[in-house]
């Protein structure tokens, strides 16, 4: 946090003392200075350094602070002409320096640690975000409402989203399981397990990932795996940018549950895949999509 918060902080920390022992005057400078530091935090200079931190600053009405941003951050349509200073795998320290942000927010996960801790060397202070549950994109919100002095606005967010979350989870509670291979990577051929990401997307919809008992969250598994678990259905999420012909061909394989009754769903990655606001949007679909396939099954059984 820049040193002129922590001070401004702790000189209304005596301000609130004073107020409580002494004056309504004291009180009312207190308010002031309170005031001072919203505005202070209003005008901080941000680098947000993933897609799901400059998408969740805009959320609350901080996305005029952000002055820079990794490579993939492209949504509202406003990120796109933010400056770019690195990606995943590097950040361009002297770029960012050249800047002179006061805070950068990084997402622990997914950027490079020994840049960041360069970037604290040169003085720099470093948030990081690191949403691990759909539930934490509610505290992220309120987090990056305390830092950009946008509460109200952060709160407001927060509360529609946990309202969302808890509806989608009642909506599709105590549904009959059903098989579904997902697809993240078609060359090698990778999934999900454990406690990646997606996994919670597909416990929401009551749908059985036919690899949830692998070790590893992402795990690469064969062709001859998939084909021998018959997956009811198959989601291949797909970017904006993506081609199609990078997911994996399963229209050759028709003897497969999934591709013979048409349930081959390819949700918006963007959407699915990042730690906002509009993943829920998402969930949505591939549960509206995964119920769909469910009741042609149960109706096939009856």
């Amino acid at each position: 946090m820049p040193f002129q918060i922590i001070k401004v902080r702790f000189i209304y920390g005596l301000f609130a003392l004073a107020c409580a022992l002494l004056s309504t005057s004291i009180c009312l400078a207190s308010q002031g200075t309170e005031q001072s530091l919203q505005t202070d935090k209003q005008n901080l200079k941000i680098i947000a350094l993933a897609p799901h931190i400059v998408e969740l600053l805009f959320d609350i009405g901080a996305g005029k602070q952000i002055i820079a941003t990794g490579s993939y951050a492209d949504y509202p349509e406003q990120a796109k002409t933010l400056p770019r200073v690195g990606d995943h795998s590097r950040l361009q320290i002297e770029k960012i320096l050249k800047l002179k942000a006061d805070i950068v927010i990084a997402w622990r996960s997914g950027n490079p640690l020994e840049d960041l801790a360069r970037l604290e060397q040169f003085g720099i202070p470093v948030i990081y975000s690191d949403p691990k549950q759909l539930e934490d994109v509610a505290k992220e919100l309120l987090m990056f409402g305390e830092v950009t002095g946008r509460q109200t606005l952060a709160r407001l967010r927060a509360d529609t989203f946990v309202m969302g979350l808890k509806k989608l989870r009642e909506q599709y509670a105590n549904q009959i399981p059903i098989s579904v291979f997902f697809e993240i990577w078609s060359a090698p051929l990778q999934t999900i397990a454990g406690n990646a990401w997606p996994q919670q997307h597909l416990n929401i919809c009551g749908a059985q990932n036919i690899f949830a008992d692998l070790s590893n969250d992402y795990p690469s598994v064969s062709l001859e795996q998939v084909i021998s678990k018959m997956p009811q259905v198959i989601i291949q999420p797909k970017a904006n940018k993506q081609l199609a012909s990078r997911l994996y061909d399963w229209q050759k394989f028709d003897f497969l549950p999934a591709v013979k009754n048409d349930f081959v769903f390819r949700p918006d990655a963007d959407r699915l895949y990042r730690m906002t606001t509009r993943v829920l949007d998402e969930v949505q679909v591939i549960c509206e999509q995964i119920q769909l396939a469910r009741r042609y099954y149960q109706q096939q059984q009856s």
